[in-house]
């Protein structure tokens, strides 16, 4: 007998032994094997988490239990931790112990807005009959690619104006890698004098100060959807203790949303210059860029032309830049719950305060800015804040980049006047309505934006314009919808989407958007129940999510009552 084990008997209490191996699931060599092969030299540090799932996914088009437990070993985390993270995410299939896995092959149609408008469901029902048991067919929320409606994503490879015969053929041929894209790259952006502007800033030529005014000059104000001003922004970083950190998003998930994609396909070094300038201004010295999933292909590009500029900096001692991929998760667009995901967690938002400016990413100052902020800095600083201020309608003054879709005849980005209204848009840059199709009203600022009727067709689309009537503008999402469609479908349609991107969080949000889902598609709606739930979830929901969910089942009980009787 031990010493420990006499000493335990005479104080009369039981030794706890350790145990001879750990609880629950054990590790299995050959699961091990194969993930320190995947794995290889890189960092097992536990923000690289996704990252590491990812690698799974698209290597076995799944993820084992065998799988989680083997990289929990080897990234020293607990089993539970691992499991959390990867069943919190649309991307990853986990798969359970004698459950079956998935099918090698899953074709994902888009179910949100416009896609439903441009027969979605159809497409859904003939595809699941055409494709047999070999392959998955999944409805799944916005791929950022709504002026291509309806779309299926093959694999990794997105069919744009989809049909069944389109996606079958891709299927049969093996299409299941992203088509590249031919950006401006690295060199051809040097030839253009890129990366210039940057240069003056660090060699001195340009005074922070300087920069900072230019910025408050031009009105810039936060193009992910919030609108903060963002030389206001700077200047609050700027003045936070370092080390900092820069976060990116460009999670744009907002059904309608597809502005951010458009300037990455032609643009991406204007983008990453105007990123280095604000790292600069702001004394930043590591930069993070987080992009959806959904966007294969740009992430493919970028990784390219991001290892171009670290391989031939035009400056020494330029930022760390590290390009991290989302997977799957639309609150992820909400700049706390990025972060939480980009430090390897579930993308779950941060109550606040404190401001991710003061604790934000590892904790530290963080500088956090959409995609499309950054890409208009460059152009402020070249050609001064008239860029921007020169242009405005109806009293406002800017430049929106308006991603359109839905009945009209040139969907897509329309940069177009501040100010704006929808009629407008639509007979000026949109090429009209589709033929046989008449304004009946739309979406302003994506599926969370509310919806307006055409008879309010004539309201300037800025910040701040659209909130006496109950909506907002966000990051311009526009849905165009016609006497075709009924706007308490889309609405219905966009309640399922909340519910289904919530993080489950909050009871508000998480309760309230199933709840939602179920009295809105009874024949006869609720009003005075309706009305209750939502300013609960508008009230008690941790972030805009919930807070703005129910805005299009309001519109629909405000401006489009007779769709109720």
């Amino acid at each position: 007998m031990s010493e420990q084990e006499i000493s335990a008997r005479k104080e009369g209490r039981k030794l706890k032994l350790p145990r001879a191996v750990g609880k629950g699931r054990q590790v299995d060599p050959k699961a091990l094997a194969e993930i320190q092969s995947l794995l290889g030299s890189e960092s097992r540090q536990k923000d690289l988490l996704i990252e590491h799932l990812h690698k799974i996914q698209d290597a076995y088009q799944h993820i084992s239990a065998a799988h989680l437990v083997a990289l929990a070993r080897e990234m020293k985390l607990s089993k539970a931790e691992v499991y959390e993270v990867a069943t919190f995410y649309h991307h990853f299939d986990v798969v359970k112990e004698g459950d079956t896995p998935p099918q090698a092959l899953t074709v994902r149609v888009c179910e949100s807005l416009t896609c439903e408008m441009m027969g979605a469901k159809d497409l859904i029902n003939s595809l699941e009959n055409a494709l047999g048991d070999d392959v998955r067919v999944q409805p799944v929320p916005c791929v950022g690619r709504c002026d291509k409606a309806p779309v299926a994503v093959v694999g990794m490879n997105p069919i744009e104006h989809a049909n069944s015969a389109m996606v079958e053929e891709a299927v049969n041929n093996k299409a299941i890698e992203p088509e590249a894209i031919y950006p401006i790259n690295f060199e051809a952006y040097l030839a253009q004098n890129g990366y210039n502007t940057y240069r003056l800033c660090r060699d001195g030529t340009y005074k922070v100060e300087k920069v900072l005014a230019a910025m408050d000059d031009s009105g810039l104000r936060g193009l992910g959807g919030a609108g903060f001003p963002a030389g206001r922004k700077w200047r609050i970083v700027r003045d936070m203790p370092e080390p900092k950190l820069m976060a990116v998003n460009i999670d744009e998930g907002e059904p309608g949303t597809l502005k951010d994609k458009y300037y990455l396909d032609r643009d991406p070094h204007c983008f990453l210059e105007g990123m280095l300038i604000a790292a600069w201004a702001t004394g930043i010295n590591e930069i993070y860029i987080y992009l959806r999933d959904e966007y294969a292909a740009i992430r493919q590009s970028l990784t390219e032309e991001i290892a171009k500029l670290i391989a031939n900096p035009p400056v020494e001692d330029m930022p760390t830049i590290y390009l991290r991929r989302g997977a799957g998760a639309y609150i992820c667009g909400e700049e706390s719950a990025m972060i939480e995901s980009i430090e390897g967690k579930r993308g779950m938002p941060r109550l606040r305060p404190p401001f991710v400016a003061e604790v934000g990413l590892f904790g530290r100052p963080t500088l956090e800015h959409n995609m499309e902020s950054l890409y208009w800095v460059r152009d402020i600083l070249e050609k001064g804040p008239g860029c921007l201020t020169d242009h405005g309608r109806n009293g406002r003054v800017g430049l929106r980049s308006f991603s359109v879709s839905g009945r009209v005849n040139k969907p897509g980005v329309h940069l177009a006047p501040a100010g704006i209204s929808m009629q407008e848009l639509i007979d000026e840059y949109c090429g009209g309505m589709q033929e046989g199709h008449e304004f009946y009203g739309y979406f302003p600022g994506g599926a969370s934006g509310g919806i307006l009727p055409a008879s309010l067709g004539d309201v300037p689309l800025d910040f701040d314009t659209l909130q006496e009537y109950g909506c907002f503008i966000g990051s311009a999402a526009i849905v165009v919808f016609s006497d075709h469609d009924k706007a308490r479908d889309l609405a219905v349609n966009a309640m399922k989407f909340f519910e289904e991107e919530s993080c489950g969080q909050c009871t508000p949000c998480r309760v309230g958007t199933a709840k939602a889902v179920t009295l809105m598609e009874d024949p006869q709606w609720n009003e005075d129940l309706l009305q209750e739930l939502s300013d609960v979830m508008i009230d008690a929901s941790i972030c805009g999510l919930g807070q703005a969910a129910p805005n299009p089942m309001r519109s629909v009980i405000k401006y489009f009552p007779e769709e109720l009787k």
